[in-house]
């Protein structure tokens, strides 16, 4: 065999190795290279560099470029891509400006490197500098600076410009680009606009980019009419497509649709490829679909990816009572050998949240910091700070905070969220004001969280301005939640007129939330006339939501109406509406205990009740006078002093003896609790948290109570 066909085959090999990305062949391949009297070529040290970039072996990548006495422009290109895929733009950029004439491929590479890190900064810098220099840019150069966009509208639209100016209006893979990134900004209009822009030129990435962008904007029904379009016309259906199509079922959460669609699924066999089980997953977890259900989805998948682990976690987090198990499929993961992304933390770390487990979340934290995760920090740091304040960490979640590199606006959402949530309605504020002050613009769920912090601290001129501000500085058109958020400041203040009034001139119909927020009011007031009306409204919308039931009843056994009271306890019989049962639970040694009203199962229960019979003798002494009408039980309807020990047995409380009984003098305490606390809790742990010098934060349904020296965060305004 002469030497120019062994070269051939030897080309040939590496070739095939490179596509396979089979890295040991690769190896055994540049040794018999080395040895062999190939002479040294540097177009096939460059196919080894391709090879260990592909099989992320960047120390052999580098090394084989090092080995090349005179590397060309392709050389530079493969190790500069090797580095932007290991995110280490640093060292890409170093080699870089070692080219002596960078081509096309250099620039385009260089730029995607930043655009996947959304470095919008060195993005727009490389394509001004790009334009300067000479080079002509192409689709790619575009579609790579739109992706760096980062949300920033202006720059998406003076890309967009150039796109047009230059000529690469009908560029296929730019208009796909401006699709995705104008709808992820929102602008689902231009998105819509470029589409049809690109006319016949469309592939099945234009198709699916849009269905994706309608479900992005909650416009299921459109999503689904486009892929009955795709489908009529014959354009080729992947992977991509029917993931997107399950997204556009779960943002109208049709159980019912997406069950059927699954079912055409395993008939095309599809069902089996993981990208869309990750469609299935999230459809089964985010439409009320059972744990079965989206666990079988899984199973069926002989190799799970990353991505697919993520939404196992993501479909656990959604529910409080599974995140346990999110716990365990995170540990999962780390024994299969994956490495957690930022999407794997940013999930687990909900879960966390759920828990409010302080030690779990503290672990994860550590963790997230050895991973030197490169992509989406920011997502994960987010999450931190919304966990911390859910496990009522205040302190550490404004640490995490004010260490942050970068800020965007979820940071400032999350920490106004969570200082009003303690009830530090001041400090939320203060933080929207140095959010006004930033170069992040508030959005709809910020101004929820400023108008609930004007609410809990009885700031009704404040609250109006806000509500106010809204469409007049940002142009967000207030939504149910915002005009409850109001509805909420005005009935604890006592104005229950002004607030029967703005329900009654919303733009639009109120919903449950609305007239919940108002009957929380006049719950609050002891207004039984427009309680029950707001309460009547409210079953009408949610006939099987127990909330209205307990409330109106609450009202009327506070009342002494104990007619009304039974009456509307037979209508939930009736009607088959149960009342959540109390629950309350606390992590000690990295242990959650759970107890319910009247618990007798705990090992510790009679060291608690014995706790608890002896702090209610020095609560009495210090002026505690039980409210036994929390005990929602007819006068003469228990003997004497019943109400009372049935007070006594409330989930906090037996929840509360039993941290105070398990932990050093002096530490601080977290309890959490499914429903909100009563009235009576809320004045005993004042008391205990002032008799025993302990902090006692209690988060319940709704928001937190943070005791100490005998006061509530709340100021008794809640």
């Amino acid at each position: 065999m002469n030497q120019w066909t062994l070269l051939q085959r030897f080309r040939y090999l590496l070739k095939n190795c490179i596509s396979s990305r089979d890295l040991l062949l690769g190896k055994t391949l540049q040794s018999h290279y080395i040895k062999s009297t190939i002479p040294p070529s540097t177009y096939i040290a460059n196919h080894f560099i391709a090879l260990y970039a592909k099989c992320a072996q960047l120390p052999l990548a580098r090394k084989a470029f090092d080995q090349i006495p005179q590397p060309n422009v392709f050389s530079f290109n493969t190790i500069i891509y090797a580095y932007a895929k290991e995110s280490q733009m640093q060292v890409a950029h170093q080699l870089f400006d070692e080219i002596p004439h960078p081509d096309i491929v250099s620039w385009n590479t260089l730029i995607s490197g930043y655009a996947q890190l959304s470095q919008t900064a060195q993005v727009v810098y490389l394509f001004a500098e790009m334009r300067e220099s000479g080079v002509d840019v192409d689709g790619f150069t575009l579609s790579g600076v739109v992706a760096a966009s980062c949300g920033d509208v202006g720059l998406i639209k003076q890309v967009h410009a150039v796109v047009v100016y230059a000529g690469f209006g009908g560029y296929v893979s730019v208009g796909n680009a401006l699709v995705t990134y104008y709808s992820k900004s929102g602008c689902l209009e231009e998105a819509k606009r470029v589409y049809d822009e690109v006319g016949e030129n469309k592939d099945e990435v234009s198709w699916n980019s849009l269905i994706v962008a309608y479900g992005q904007h909650k416009e299921g029904l459109k999503a689904l009419g486009l892929f009955q379009e795709m489908a009529r016309r014959g354009v080729v259906v992947d992977m991509f497509t029917l993931a997107s199509v399950l997204t556009a079922f779960t943002c109208l959460e049709d159980l019912c649709g997406g069950v059927q669609f699954h079912a055409q699924l395993i008939k095309t066999g599809f069902h089996q490829n993981s990208h869309v089980a990750s469609g299935l997953i999230d459809m089964y977890s985010k439409c009320g679909g059972g744990v079965l259900d989206f666990k079988r989805v899984f199973e069926e998948i002989e190799e799970p990816d990353l991505v697919l682990w993520n939404t196992m976690i993501s479909g656990y987090s959604q529910s409080e009572e599974f995140s346990e198990e999110a716990l365990l499929c995170f540990r999962q993961i780390q024994r299969v050998g994956y490495k957690p992304d930022d999407c794997t933390f940013v999930c687990i770390i909900s879960s966390c949240s759920n828990l409010s487990s302080p030690s779990q979340g503290k672990q994860i934290h550590t963790l997230a910091l050895k991973s030197n995760i490169p992509m989406n920090r920011i997502s994960v740091e987010n999450a931190l700070i919304a966990m911390y304040s859910k496990c009522g960490n205040l302190r550490d979640a404004r640490r995490v905070f004010e260490k942050m590199s970068e800020r965007n606006t979820v940071s400032f959402n999350s920490l106004i969220a969570g200082y009003a949530q303690h009830g530090h309605g001041l400090v939320s504020l203060t933080v929207f004001r140095r959010m006004l002050e930033s170069d992040n613009a508030p959005t709809s769920i910020t101004f929820i969280s400023v108008l609930s912090a004007c609410a809990h601290t009885g700031k009704v001129e404040e609250g109006w301005k806000y509500f106010k501000m809204m469409k007049e500085r940002f142009g967000i058109e207030p939504v149910t939640e915002h005009y409850s958020c109001m509805i909420d400041l005005l009935g604890r203040s006592g104005k229950l007129d002004e607030a029967e009034r703005l329900i009654e001139t919303m733009p639009f119909d109120p919903g449950s939330i609305s007239w919940a927020a108002l009957l929380g009011a006049c719950r609050t007031h002891g207004n039984i006339e427009l309680g029950t009306k707001a309460a009547k409204k409210f079953m009408e919308l949610e006939p099987y939501n127990a909330a209205p039931y307990v409330m109106l009843g609450n009202i009327y056994a506070s009342a002494g109406m104990w007619e009304e009271f039974a009456t509307i306890r037979k209508l939930m019989r009736d009607k088959g509406v149960r009342k959540k049962p109390g629950c309350s639970w606390i992590e000690i040694n990295k242990r959650i205990h759970v107890f319910v009203a009247e618990d007798s199962s705990h090992p510790r229960i009679g060291e608690i009740r014995e706790f608890l019979v002896e702090m209610y003798r020095k609560m009495k002494k210090a002026g505690y006078v039980p409210d036994v009408s929390w005990a929602l039980v007819k006068d003469g309807g228990a003997v004497e002093g019943e109400k009372e020990i049935m007070l006594g047995h409330h989930s906090e409380k037996l929840a509360i003896a039993f941290g105070l009984l398990s932990t050093k003098e002096g530490e601080p305490i977290l309890v959490v609790k499914n429903l909100r606390v009563c009235g009576d809790c809320h004045t005993a742990i004042k008391f205990i948290s002032a008799i025993t010098g302990r902090e006692i934060t209690v988060r319940d349904a709704h928001r937190f109570h943070c005791f100490k020296e005998g006061r509530c965060s709340c100021g008794d305004y809640w």
